[in-house]
Parts: C-alpha cells; sequence; structure tokens
C-alpha cells in the first residue's frame, strides 16, 4: 500500500532552543517513545510578547529548558493543540508561572461508562497495551476557541484556529499568518501515520480534516512530533489515500467473510510484530466505525461496533 514519504529529524538535542524561522522557536522534551518520536517539540512564537504552542509533558527537564528559553519574555498565550499527555500537561505550570490563559477547542470529553473500559488501553498510562499516549482529562482550556477565530495575537504575529477532529475530537491545529504556517499538532506528522482510536478518535472526522488542511495555502507544518514538512498539501492528499487503501482493504476481508477484527487484522498485518497487533485492531475499528457509518458494512447480530462484534457486508 502506496503512502507518504515519512521523514527523520536529525540533530535533536533535548532542552536546546532552536530559532527555526525568524518567529519560530522550538525546544524538544526528553520524551521519546513509539508514540512521540524523538519527544514533544514545544513552539514559541515571536519575541519579547510570545505564544507558546504545546508546552509538553510534565517533565521537569523541558519545565526547566522552557523556563529558560521564556526568561525575560511575556507569554501572551498558551495554545494547547489536544489533552494528551505529552502535550498540554505543563500548561497548567505555564499558567500559574505567566499568568498567560490556556486556549484549546475544549477539554477531551470522558468516555461513557461502557466504553470507558473498552478503551482503557489506550488511554490509561501503565496499561499492558497502550496505542497511545495517555489523556490529561483534566486540563480544561481557560479560553475556548472556535474554529477559524484568531486564538492569539501579538506584535508582528497573529495565530488563527483550525479545528481538526479525528485523532481526538477537540483537536486543534494553529495557523501562523505572517509565516503562511501551521503547528498540526498530532493531526499530520511528518514520521508517521497518527493514531486514530475509538472511541474519541473518529476516522470519518480524521479524514474529512486531513482533506480540510489539504485545502489550506500552508507553505510549511511544523508538527509537535517529528521534522517539518515543506509543501504540505501533496503530503496531507498521500495522507488521505493512505487511509482510504486501508478502508478499501478492510472492506475487502469483510466482503470475502472474515468477519471479526482480530482475524482481519491477522490478515492486513501479518508481517507487522504480533505484539502490536492489538495497537492494529484500534485502527481497524476506526476504519470498520466509518464503514458501518457509511453503509458499506453492518453488525452482523445488529450491535453496536466494537472489537468483539462480527461484521458483514451490505
Amino acid at each position: 500500500m502506496s503512502g507518504p514519504s515519512f521523514r527523520q529529524l536529525d540533530d535533536v538535542v533535548y532542552g536546546r532552543v532552536d530559532q527555526v524561522t525568524p518567529l519560530i522557536r522550538r525546544v524538544i522534551a526528553e520524551n521519546p517513545s513509539k508514540f512521540t518520536y524523538r519527544g514533544t517539540g514545544t513552539y514559541i512564537v515571536g519575541h519579547g510578547d510570545v505564544a507558546v504552542i504545546d508546552p509538553g509533558p510534565e517533565l521537569d527537564s523541558h519545565r526547566d529548558a522552557l523556563a529558560a528559553a521564556l526568561r525575560g519574555e511575556r507569554v501572551r498565550a498558551i495554545c494547547v493543540t489536544h489533552c494528551h499527555a505529552d502535550h498540554s500537561p505543563l500548561a497548567r505550570w505555564l499558567a500559574t508561572e505567566t499568568g498567560a490563559p490556556t486556549i484549546a477547542h475544549g477539554p477531551h470529553p470522558r468516555p461513557p461508562r461502557d466504553e470507558a473500559a473498552e478503551s482503557s488501553e489506550s488511554s490509561q498510562p501503565g496499561a499492558d497495551v497502550k496505542v497511545e499516549e495517555a489523556t490529561d482529562f483534566d486540563f480544561a482550556p481557560d479560553v475556548r476557541v472556535a474554529d477559524g477565530a484568531i486564538a492569539a495575537e501579538g506584535p508582528g504575529w497573529t495565530i488563527g484556529a483550525v479545528h481538526t477532529p479525528g485523532h481526538t475530537s477537540n483537536h486543534t491545529c494553529y495557523a501562523l499568518a505572517e509565516e503562511r504556517a501551521l503547528f498540526p499538532g498530532d493531526h499530520v506528522m511528518g514520521w508517521s501515520t497518527t493514531v486514530v482510536s475509538p472511541p474519541d478518535g473518529d476516522m470519518a472526522a480524521y479524514v474529512d480534516s486531513l482533506r480540510k488542511v489539504a485545502g489550506r495555502a500552508d507553505d510549511v507544518h511544523w508538527p509537535t512530533h517529528g521534522p517539518p514538512i515543506p509543501d504540505p498539501a501533496p503530503y496531507v492528499d498521500a495522507l488521505v489515500e493512505h487511509r482510504l487503501a486501508r478502508e478499501r482493504q478492510v472492506l475487502d476481508q469483510v466482503r470475502r467473510g472474515v468477519a471479526t477484527i482480530p482475524d482481519i487484522v491477522a490478515v492486513l498485518y501479518a508481517d507487522v510484530a504480533t505484539e502490536l497487533h492489538e495497537a492494529a485492531a484500534r485502527s481497524v475499528l476506526a476504519h470498520m466505525a466509518k464503514l458501518v457509518a457509511d453503509g458499506g458494512v453492518e453488525v452482523a447480530d445488529g450491535g453496536r461496533v466494537d472489537l468483539a462484534s462480527r461484521y458483514v457486508a451490505r
């Protein structure tokens, strides 16, 4: 299956402040993992009066690095793309230290009780199976920003909000107008595809949000994880096709009579280490939910879409 050409992030020095463009600085947290690549990249926009995008994890070394990078600056806004534990937790400390408001689309919704247990492997730290970082349910922004609104502005810079549900329902990208740059958080990453894990992850919303971003006129993306993406529209178009190709594969398996998600994973991910199959099942579940909503597949017994259900083609 063809897909985007992923790129590497070289020359990572944790805690160092890198001036990556005239208006943008980046500090990378030392939290590398299979979900965060080399670590969380926190961005500082502007000089003197600044905005901080995705303050990052509760990690003493990263907190100290940000404190040093922001010494002598006035933080005007703290913008958070979403509420995973590698993005939002340090926002509380930074808001207390600076008095700046935290800004986001909203808090991460708590799952219904019956879905919470099913999704616990993707949302709770220390579980045996994790498909993404833990969720920071305690984060609630001081300011809720709507799609298309100005999230923050200062001398020489303007940051707009671009709501992109899919990875999470509250995921928001931030656009720096003066450099035609987008900070896509986890919506678009240069090193890997993005986790879309129900119940809050929604594949249909994710694909729609990718198309929305591909239709923008940005010159560059600065993801929270991984390298910048120049000329991002073709790259994002390739991400869309990658997801739709996987969806076609899932539908083909159902039409062939492969009725359960574990059996579909065994076929489609036969060349992937088995310890990753439970994570792959969450992705297939997201595709299956989209196929059921689109009318191409139905749950065999009329029940709800979940990992244990049996599926048939319509």
